[in-house]
């Protein structure tokens, strides 16, 4: 349900839509559910479906003109549509398959043509904890059940940099994330997490993790990737590909650092293991 009188404004929605989504999965863990084969390892669960369907629900009803692409549904809606929601209903479809609560619902609106496309808003949710990471574009905020809004503030005091170790790895053998690991650079300034969900972005953007690190290719459009891009994007991260470029249709992967000392460390990381 949209809280709000009147018209609710597309971080609303966001935030509704996310809501909506880890009501479901909060709901439906610890079930015994199937696993629905995607290939090359991949599988969804009745959990990613069904928490789908209800960020769908909430979007559609809110913004019906609006496309829509999901990670399980598909497009809904105009391929050439201006606004687009992308919906990752479960990321970390794993973990929570094993029992493990470290998950994310991800939702994000991006809007624009051709090379003028950007994220404007979007919302992370974590089902367990009940908190709301949201962006209206111009500063990020946590939402707890409750209370108000606090704003994110990032910061690399923790050291601890999340780093993605899951399969595909398109930039390898140039790049391998599991190889920083070893590396003197990375192990004398900080201490590697895996949390294997995009909800680490979030937790970058909210100062509990100095960065976030993985492989990949242009992940700015990515229904995983987008919402926690945005996140740290309106907290004030530091975000480039791996290669240091600005994210785009040609990136490499994603460093994601709550200051510019974390994300030069990390590069001079990531430019030894070449």
């Amino acid at each position: 349900m949209i809280d709000s009188y009147g018209d609710p404004d597309d971080t609303q929605v966001a935030i509704a839509a996310a809501r909506a989504g880890a009501g479901v999965v909060r709901g439906m863990y610890g079930q015994r559910l199937g696993r629905i084969d995607k290939g090359g390892g991949d599988f969804a669960t009745a959990a990613d479906v069904e928490a789908e369907k209800a960020i769908a629900s909430v979007i559609r009803a809110a913004r019906p003109d609006d496309a829509l692409l999901g990670e399980e549904g598909g497009r809904q809606g105009e391929a050439g549509a201006v606004r687009q929601w992308l919906v990752d209903p479960l990321c970390g479809t794993l973990n929570y398959a094993v029992g493990n609560m470290l998950v994310a619902v991800n939702v994000a609106l991006r809007e624009g043509t051709g090379t003028a496309v950007a994220t404007t808003v979007a919302a992370v949710a974590d089902p367990f904890s009940g908190e709301v990471f949201h962006t209206d574009g111009g500063a990020a905020w946590v939402r707890r059940d409750g209370d108000g809004d606090t704003q994110l503030a990032p910061t690399a005091a923790t050291r601890l940099v999340d780093v993605n170790l899951d399969p595909p790895f398109p930039n390898a053998p140039a790049f391998r994330a599991v190889e920083m690991l070893a590396e003197a650079g990375f192990v004398e300034r900080f201490r590697p997490r895996v949390v294997s969900t995009t909800l680490a972005l979030a937790w970058v953007a909210a100062g509990r993790r100095a960065a976030y690190v993985t492989d990949g290719r242009d992940l700015s459009g990515s229904v995983h990737f987008a919402a926690g891009i945005a996140l740290c994007r309106a907290a004030g991260c530091v975000i480039t590909g791996i290669d240091g470029a600005p994210l785009g249709p040609a990136g490499r992967g994603l460093v994601v650092a709550a200051d510019v000392e974390t994300h030069e460390r990390l590069m001079s990381v990531i430019r030894d293991l070449g």
